[in-house]
């Protein structure tokens, strides 16, 4: 009887195994095919299709990204430094603007964490954004104009206001006996307490600012050295198109890379956040956890 349950068990156990080990091929197959497209030959790309192992391999179109490597650094420099300092800024902010809300002694805390949700529905639109921002807050062609608007932002801090209701109200009221102050119980106490919820907050801080091209699209006219990755590899990909469809080019016999380009810019975006990723992964799943059966 014990042999058939433990045959079950192990078959059970093997199909959960099978199971997980395609989802995993799922996710990877993708990034590896990323990659061989970005490694292959134009010409063999679009005789052949796309393979997951490189067709005719070559470097061309990292090359071909790379011939103004000036340009990529200083706009690898521009993103890193705006990703650390924006996430940072921009977790300090939410932190301090949902811990409040998680406390029922709060006066006007259902307005205010209305106020905050109705901003997810309606804005003011883009024409008072753009006006605000640069006429009166003078934020255009430096670096503050990539991280700013960014910094508080209504669906973080009421996911963040979830994990701060975990902080038991027995343990701030023993700290106030012992005469800590708010700020004091925020930084030592909540905050510690709150670290899987700060960790997926801040991977999604991270990624917003790592991802954004809009912001210097917007704001970053003039000032080249203010320029963030996204945005240059835009420009570089619009360029690439424009002059794939430039029949003189072709006249010329000019190699213009097209997917190749497309999927090199890929991996060049994604490669240092996967990298990242793995040192918030257990903080994040366990935020995930508690996000989602916390009220």
């Amino acid at each position: 009887m014990r042999s058939a349950i433990n045959r079950k068990n192990r078959l059970s156990q093997s199909i959960i195994y099978a199971v997980l080990i395609f989802f995993c091929l799922l996710c990877i197959i993708p990034f590896l095919l990323i990659l061989s497209i970005s490694l292959s030959d134009e010409q063999a790309i679009s005789d052949s299709g796309y393979s997951i192992f490189p067709i005719h391999f070559t470097t061309y179109a990292y090359e071909y990204i790379f011939k103004f490597p000036d340009l990529i650094l200083n706009a690898y420099q521009v993103t890193t430094l705006v990703t650390v300092i924006g996430t940072v800024l921009g977790l300090l902010v939410t932190a301090m603007l949902a811990y409040p809300l998680s406390r029922n002694h709060l006066k006007y805390r259902n307005a205010i964490s209305f106020y905050i949700f109705f901003t997810l529905l309606c804005n003011g639109g883009m024409v008072s954004w753009y006006i605000i921002t640069t006429q009166y807050l003078h934020l255009k062609e430096n670096i503050w104009a990539l991280i700013i608007p960014y910094l508080a932002n209504s669906w973080y801090v009421l996911l963040l206001r979830n994990f701060f209701r975990a902080v038991p109200d027995a343990l701030i009221e023993a700290a106030k006996l012992e005469g800590a102050g708010d700020f004091r119980i925020f930084y030592q106490i909540a905050l510690p307490l709150a670290k899987p919820g700060l960790a997926t907050i801040a991977l999604f801080i991270a990624l917003g600012y790592w991802n954004d091209w809009w912001l210097g699209l917007m704001l970053i006219t003039g000032n080249e050295s203010a320029v963030p990755l996204q945005l240059l590899l835009y420009r570089l990909m619009s360029t690439l198109q424009f002059l794939q469809s430039n029949p003189e080019a072709a006249s010329k016999g000019i190699m213009i890379p097209g997917e190749s380009a497309r999927m090199a810019t890929c991996v060049l975006v994604i490669g240092p956040i996967i990298f990242v990723y793995p040192f918030f992964q257990k903080y994040f799943v366990k935020g995930l956890i508690v996000g989602a059966v916390k009220s």
